[in-house]
């Protein structure tokens, strides 16, 4: 790969001043590279040296300390962390906060309509505590699962925290799945209690979730009740007691001060459910000592996150960013921002009003979010003064050059750099991240995040460097999760299975001559035309580099010459005209960019891709519709609609 120029570098003040220049000197480690190369070559003393160090830099407390980092003994896979060491996220997260400074802001929340609460970390565990008395008095304790379905109110969070609290296994839910996705999911793990809203406004229009949650609930029978936050008034569902609970009843009658479950570090935590394109979703499981820790030295290191700071990142409770946001920033003692609502409603200047009013300082977002708000042009981002912003981050992608740099020019002012970040809800966190030390190109990562242990293998297992592998991790890290719930087998094949020893994460990367890292998309998306593999990614983003188009996705169809033949799809920017012209044009974009052997069969103009709701794109949903085939699972969908006029495509290739 050719060595364009850093599209951004940190100045001296920049670096010097970041958590992650601090820390490296307290290990005596000159740079990230040095890092990357000790870890590598030091094996498990390694491990020892820097995860102590790491803990030691994040300041956490333990009830018990852990009597050494890790314990390989039974596997790779089953790598323990801190054995010995017992801790809870609430006195990390909440206690040592109220203690040292219980009047900083721990949450400031607005929702769609514009009403704006702020709670102090004093106010925060008052609720939390409370909360923890009410699920107490539902008989909620150590190991029992809880569904937790709401959109991200500060409400969510202190259920978030008071189930860390009591012991109680945390299974967060996405606030706009179905009754089929919820009822599975709490099935699965034979919740005990379902935590929701009545209901929540988007774009304006009551969303009524509680009809939803009471119907996922008739079929499943561990659930003995619901646990509701009233937030539509008189337009809600009726609760009907006394299955459903009223939430602001169920804490009136309970104590500000209840005790902390003395938690080992192992204890499960949480499971969060992701959807695969077969089978039942999978159940990723994680423990106290993991999830809270990964999250806690990921936003401290590469988003350079402290007490300072106000984090706002843009997603729901169900996807992994959700428990993260809430375990990193409040750990770090960092006010938390909830914006419970779209980001262009009721104007295109949304966001980035938030971000003014609050005063956001680290702002995270997905890469489809910012392609969506681009459209409106540079006028809605300039109408506020964005000068709280010091970091920007994104996860949940790869990036496309045009949406990035408009992120950092126009966002950013090019003083923020573009903390990229890549792992996954398996990883608790990164493989993959920026941070303020590195210069950056578009879309690239600096490098394996601080205590990951990252290569770029070929088919064969073997490291490259300056050609697409398989994005692999050699070395064990806190967060891995501790298996799928109920099957085992499963986590291995699905992360163990390819090399000996080796994580094989799912994604394919790309390692520049300037040690800068690159996802070019999954694994499992890849086309693969006459023998060359291609990255969807790479098709998209020579697509959305056309002025025309606003998003994009590419997938391969079967072809009995070639093996596949490559068809894009394309969201056109406002105001523009699906012409045959114009669609040859793109044609020709993707062929100059890629070639002529990979020019696409076909351009197919859509009015919008189907995406969960933290705004990754479902290409294998894409794929599935526009052949005709069973799509899998879509409880992950955010925007139904997407999904005819794929099909409506369908119909008229048959």
């Amino acid at each position: 790969m050719s060595a364009a120029p850093f599209a951004w570098t940190p100045t001296p003040e920049q670096a010097a001043s970041s958590r992650l220049r601090g820390f490296l000197d307290r290990l005596g480690v000159a740079g990230m590279a040095e890092l990357d190369r000790r870890l590598r070559d030091g094996g498990d003393d390694a491990l020892e040296w820097f995860w102590s160090a790491a803990l030691e830099d994040l300041g956490l407390e333990w009830r018990v300390p852990p009597s050494r980092m890790h314990d390989p003994s039974a596997g790779l896979p089953w790598t323990r962390w801190w054995p010995g060491g017992r801790l809870n996220l609430v006195d990390n997260a909440l206690a040592r906060h109220v203690r040292d400074a219980p009047d900083r802001t721990a949450i400031i929340h607005e929702s769609e309509d514009g009403g704006v609460r702020e709670w102090s970390f004093a106010d925060l565990a008052d609720e939390v505590w409370r909360a923890a008395g009410g699920l107490r008095e539902l008989g909620i304790g150590p190991g029992d699962a809880v569904g937790l379905c709401m959109p991200m109110s500060p409400e969510c969070v202190a259920i978030f925290l008071a189930c860390a609290q009591v012991g109680a296994v945390i299974a967060p839910l996405f606030s706009g799945y179905g009754a089929g996705a919820i009822a599975s999911r709490l099935a699965d793990c034979e919740a005990r209690l379902l935590c929701v809203t009545d209901g929540f406004v988007r774009r304006g229009k009551p969303v009524d979730l509680l009809s939803i949650a009471v119907e996922a609930a008739a079929g499943i029978p561990s659930l003995r009740h619901l646990l509701v936050v009233r937030q539509l008034g008189a337009s809600a569902t009726p609760m009907r007691p006394p299955r459903d609970i009223g939430y602001a009843e169920l804490l009136a009658s309970q104590s500000p001060h209840q005790e902390v479950a003395d938690t080992d570090a192992d204890a499960t935590f949480m499971l969060i459910y992701t959807s695969g394109t077969t089978g039942r979703p999978k159940g990723t499981v994680h423990v106290h000592g993991g999830f809270p820790v990964k999250a806690t030295q990921d936003m401290a290191h590469c988003f350079d996150v402290r007490s300072s700071d106000r984090l706002l990142w843009y997603t729901d409770i169900g996807w992994m960013m959700g428990p993260w946001a809430i375990c990193g920033a409040l750990t770090l003692g960092a006010t938390l921002v909830l914006y419970d609502g779209v980001p262009d409603h009721p104007g295109p200047d949304r966001l980035w009003s938030v971000v003014e009013r609050h005063q956001v300082s680290v702002l995270g977002v997905a890469p489809t979010v910012v392609r969506s708000l681009m459209r409106h042009g540079d006028q809605p981002v300039r109408a506020h003064d964005l000068s709280s912003l010091r970091v920007l981050g994104s996860s949940g992608e790869p990036w496309n050059d045009e949406p990035w740099a408009w992120f950092l020019e126009t966002v950013g002012g090019r003083r923020c750099p573009i903390v990229n970040y890549s792992g996954g809800t398996e990883v608790s966190g990164g493989i993959l991240g920026g941070n303020l030390l590195t210069p950056l190109r578009p879309g690239a990562f600096a490098g394996p995040v601080p205590g990951m242990v990252a290569d770029v293998l070929d088919q064969a297992g073997e490291p490259v460097r300056g050609e697409v592998g398989e994005l692999a991790v050699r070395m064990p890290w806190p967060g891995m999760t501790r298996g799928f719930w109920k099957d085992p087998q499963r986590y291995l094949d699905t992360y163990w299975s390819r090399f000996p020893g080796v994580w094989v994460h799912g994604d394919w990367a790309e390692v520049d001559a300037d040690g800068l890292w690159y996802i070019r998309g999954r694994s499992d998306d890849t086309i693969k035309i006459g023998g060359k593999r291609l990255g969807p990614a790479e098709v998209e983003n020579a697509l959305v580099g056309h002025p025309a188009v606003a998003e994009a996705a590419a997938i391969g169809v079967p072809d009995p010459v070639s093996g596949e033949a490559l068809i894009a799809f394309a969201v056109l920017r406002a105001g523009i005209r699906d012409t045959a012209g114009l669609r040859l044009e793109l044609m020709a974009s993707v062929e100059a960019e890629l070639g002529r052997a990979l020019r696409p069969r076909a351009i197919e103009v859509v009015r919008e891709l189907p995406h969960t709701r933290n705004a990754k794109v479902l290409r294998r949903v894409v794929r599935a519709v526009y052949l005709g085939i069973d799509p899998g699972d879509l409880s992950s969908l955010e925007n139904p609609g997407a999904i005819e006029a794929l099909a409506a495509l369908s119909r008229g290739r048959a």
